[in-house]
Parts: structure tokens; C-alpha cells; sequence
């Protein structure tokens, strides 16, 4: 499984996906789902199996994003350079000096750069603060505002993405790249998604490739009143602090397992369902961390208030250094969570889930 986790991982992570923008990295995810119904909405959500849903069984869905945290142009200045707007969460300390890919109508990708005034010409203000975003901009290498139009066809309103190619280090088991925020997550949905195909289950196993989540969860709230479903495994790429925390306080380690989420920003889970998954876990020998956050969120944020009430169980993925260019993650957390996902829906049926 190792194998086609980074395989999928580098192919997933380099595509381009800003939030409204997933067209790429859906018709990528289409190619590895072997499944009769794969169908999309207009706000860019992907289903996988929802036509063939046999109503005497319960719909067990799996969530992930498909959206990345990127930009978008919102003016052409008259040197050439291209003021933008943030889509999604981003400190503006990670911003300057930076490589993104900008795509214009045709899809034609160019490469700019973030400007970042040389401390030559700071003043000595500017030297003790961070730029405000509005001062950013980013530069191809033009010089007017024609070039910029008229030889690249930007303008306002073309999508923005960190650029970055992913590289994996065998030796330690980790990789490298950008928005693995969500895509491992979707690594993890369609690699479950075609393990169970083959499966006897008591439930129906649904698919969904979110749109829209890093900028307020958009997607999901329109996948929920779509499939309607009765039980959420959301796969996320989640934020890792062993980098900045010691051994006692951090939870979000890498190689230490899926990371369950008791409370975050927008749910508290379910304590029955995470007593149910760290039974599954402990069962299969599966490693396992449990996090508390108290504000960032998932799309269980959206479907754990849906309908009537949705039991949800987040299985995060700990990322380093996520909302920035470039973060890391371990292979084994990708397929701890896989495991433990499969595990579970082996288990779960009509009364399994009125438990919840």
C-alpha cells in the first residue's frame, strides 16, 4: 500500500486546486476510481457511488477536500505586477518572497514571484513589522500593465497556487510537497473507496471530494443535503505541532498514527464514535493520537449539524506547517488512517449506527 500512497500523494499534491478551482484535481481523481457512478455539481463537488445506493442499508460516507489554500488576482497595476486576494487561511509571514503558479482562462499556467522589498530600500519601520497583504504583489517579470494582458492573459478574477513539486525521502518515510491540506486526505478516500469495492458491507460507501473547504466549508454543506448520509468518516490533513511542542504536549506527531479530533473550532465529536474508533484501533493494532484544538474546523463542522444530526468521526493526517508552501507527512499516519477507516465501516450497520 506504501507504494500507491506516494504515488498518489505526488500525483495529488502537484496538481492545481485553488478553492472553486478544483476542475484539475477532480478530473485526476476520476482516472483512479473504479466505480459505474462518478458524478460532479455545480459548485465542483465530486460523488463517488451515490447512484447506486441500495435504500435498505445505511450510507456510510467519506469525506475529503479537493481545494488547497491559494489566491486570486484582483488587479493588473500599471507596472505589470498583479495585486491578489487571499482564498483561504493565510499568515501573511508566510507569503513573501515566494514562488506561485497563476492560471489563466485558457489554462495556461505562468510562474510569479511574491515581490519582498530588498532591506535595502526598508525604512526602519518596515524592518520591524510584517507587510500588510495589500502591500504584496506578485511579480512574472513584466513591467507594464499590456504585457501582463496582452503576452499572458491574466486578469482579474484567475486562480493562484503556491509553487511546488513533491519529493519523497524513502530513508525516513516522509514526504514533501504542497496542499496536503487536503489531498492526502483525498489519497485516503479513494484508496478506501476501491479496498471496500470488492467488499461484502452492511452499508453504502459514498465517496465525496469536497470543494471549497478552506474557505468556510462551502462544499460540504451542499454534499450533505445531496447524500444525506448516516454516518461521516472525514479524512483531513491536519495540522502536526511536534515540530514546535515537546513529547508530552504534542499530538499531531508524525509516524505516532491518525490523529482523532475531540473538539475543534466547529464540532465536538461524538464521544461514542470515538470510543468506537479507538476500540477498532486498539483491536487491529492500529496507532493512534487524540487531539484538541480549539479553533480551526472540518467539514464535520458541516455534516454533524446536517438533517437531523449526523454521527461524524474525523481521521486527521498530521501535516507540518500546513497553510504554507511546503509541509510534510509520514506514510504510515496515511495508512494508519486507511486501516482504521476500513475497520470501522466493516463494522458498522443500521444498529451499529443508531448506537451513535
Amino acid at each position: 500500500m506504501k507504494n500507491q500512497i506516494v504515488k498518489l500523494a505526488e500525483k495529488y499534491s502537484n496538481l492545481f486546486g485553488a478553492p472553486g478551482f478544483e476542475e484539475e484535481v477532480i478530473e485526476s481523481i476520476k482516472e483512479d476510481v473504479n466505480f459505474k457512478s462518478v458524478e460532479t455539481d455545480s459548485i465542483n463537488n465530486l460523488y463517488v457511488g451515490l447512484a447506486d445506493i441500495d435504500t435498505t442499508r445505511p450510507i456510510v460516507a467519506l469525506d475529503c477536500h479537493t481545494d488547497e489554500v491559494g489566491f486570486i488576482v484582483e488587479n493588473i497595476n500599471s507596472n505589470g505586477n498583479i495585486s491578489f486576494l487571499p482564498l483561504g487561511g493565510w499568515h501573511v509571514g508566510n507569503i513573501p518572497a515566494s514562488s506561485v503558479v497563476i492560471k489563466n482562462e485558457n489554462g495556461e499556467k505562468y510562474i510569479g514571484t511574491v515581490n519582498s522589498k530588498p532591506p535595502h530600500f526598508m525604512s526602519d519601520d518596515e524592518r520591524k513589522r510584517l507587510p500588510e497583504l495589500s502591500d504584496l504583489k506578485i511579480d512574472i517579470g513584466t513591467s507594464e500593465y499590456k504585457e501582463t494582458i496582452d503576452l499572458y492573459g491574466i486578469e482579474i478574477g484567475n486562480p493562484i497556487v503556491p509553487d511546488v513539486k513533491f519529493i519523497y525521502d524513502d530513508k525516513i518515510g516522509i514526504m514533501r510537497g504542497k496542499a496536503f491540506d487536503n489531498r492526502l486526505g483525498c489519497v485516503a478516500v479513494t484508496i478506501v473507496l476501491n479496498k471496500l469495492r470488492s467488499m461484502q458491507l452492511n452499508s453504502n460507501v459514498v465517496g465525496i471530494y469536497a470543494s471549497q473547504e478552506e474557505v468556510g466549508l462551502r462544499g460540504a454543506q451542499v454534499a450533505a443535503n445531496r447524500v444525506c448520509p448516516d454516518f461521516v468518516i472525514v479524512f483531513e490533513g491536519s495540522p502536526a505541532d511536534d515540530s514546535f511542542k515537546d513529547k508530552l504536549s504534542a499530538h499531531g506527531v508524525l509516524k505516532k498514527g491518525v490523529q482523532l479530533r475531540a473538539v475543534d473550532g466547529g464540532m465536538i465529536s461524538n464521544n461514542r464514535v470515538l470510543k468506537f474508533a479507538k476500540e477498532v484501533a486498539r483491536e487491529n493494532g492500529i496507532k493512534y493520537q487524540v487531539i484538541a484544538r480549539k479553533s480551526g474546523s472540518t467539514n464535520g463542522a458541516k455534516y454533524h449539524v446536517a438533517s437531523k444530526g449526523i454521527p461524524v468521526l474525523v481521521l486527521g493526517i498530521p501535516t507540518r506547517y500546513v497553510h504554507t508552501h511546503y509541509s510534510y507527512a509520514a506514510v504510515d499516519d496515511i495508512e494508519a488512517a486507511i486501516n482504521l477507516a476500513i475497520e470501522i465501516i466493516k463494522k458498522l450497520n443500521v444498529d451499529k449506527i443508531k448506537e451513535f
